[in-house]
């Protein structure tokens, strides 16, 4: 099928590993223009390697406070325009009683304040232009114990949900994925191949954990004009795992 994206531009975050990884391959293969980020750019060099095309790559970590500023401004000087934001970017790690008001902070920052900053520098030139897909790939917000991530997620599945009312006259549309069990490094290090292979046959309808690439078919739908309907959504890549009743 024909998603319609060739020569469309696109910034993906977080795209050195794992689902960004997928997600920058997978639109690259449709035929996007992309600007790429993350911290280690010897890891963005060998993306492009493999996908034997030209990238944008931007090398920045998301804690900086200005960030935002120096990737969108890059983005745009080199790529002229970004039709199509994916904030990929993030990390998790369990809280608890006793975690401090800066580690409250960066969890945050990195899991939601960044992703909203960005943005809102990105969205003036997609207005102006009457298009735009934003793709925020998030997490479960159900909380299992403290986690300054989980408590992210939710602040951004509910921005992500008013800011969809506010541009959909502006043909942008906002949606969120929270992936389920999908194989990382960050899988493989915290799972031992005993959890996963007891978690995938008892607690996962399909029975395995998924790859990156269940995660960025989708975000390519979304990013395409065929899911000019679908906005405001938070659609889980989870193989039924998580037990959502609505």
């Amino acid at each position: 099928m024909d998603l319609g994206i060739r020569g469309k531009t696109a910034l993906v975050t977080g795209a050195s590993m794992g689902i960004g990884r997928a997600i920058a391959a997978a639109l690259a293969g449709e035929g996007a223009r992309l600007a790429v980020v993350a911290r280690r750019r010897n890891l963005l060099e060998e993306l492009e390697a493999a996908l034997k095309t030209g990238l944008l790559i931007i090398e920045c970590d998301l804690m900086r406070d200005d960030a935002p500023e120096r990737i969108s401004r890059a983005a745009l000087e080199g790529l002229g325009s970004v039709e199509i934001l994916v904030n990929n970017a993030g990390g998790s790690r369990r809280f608890n009683l006793e975690t401090s008001d800066a580690q409250w902070d960066e969890a945050l920052t990195l899991n939601f304040t960044r992703q909203r900053q960005l943005t809102h520098k990105l969205l003036p030139q997609m207005m102006a232009r009457g298009w735009g897909r934003i793709v925020n790939i998030t997490g479960k917000s159900e909380p299992e114990g403290i986690n300054g991530a989980f408590c992210a997620k939710a602040a951004m599945h509910s921005w992500a949900k008013g800011l969809s009312r506010e541009v959909g006259r502006h043909g942008i549309t906002v949606n969120s994925v929270p992936p389920g069990r999908i194989m990382s490094e960050q899988i493989l290090r915290n799972y031992s191949p005993e959890e996963r292979k007891r978690e995938g046959e008892e607690d996962i309808p399909v029975g395995e954990y998924g790859q990156p690439e269940d995660v960025a078919s989708l975000v390519c739908f979304l990013a395409s004009p065929l899911a000019r309907y679908i906005t405001g959504a938070v659609i889980p890549v989870d193989g039924g795992f998580r037990r959502y009743q609505f």
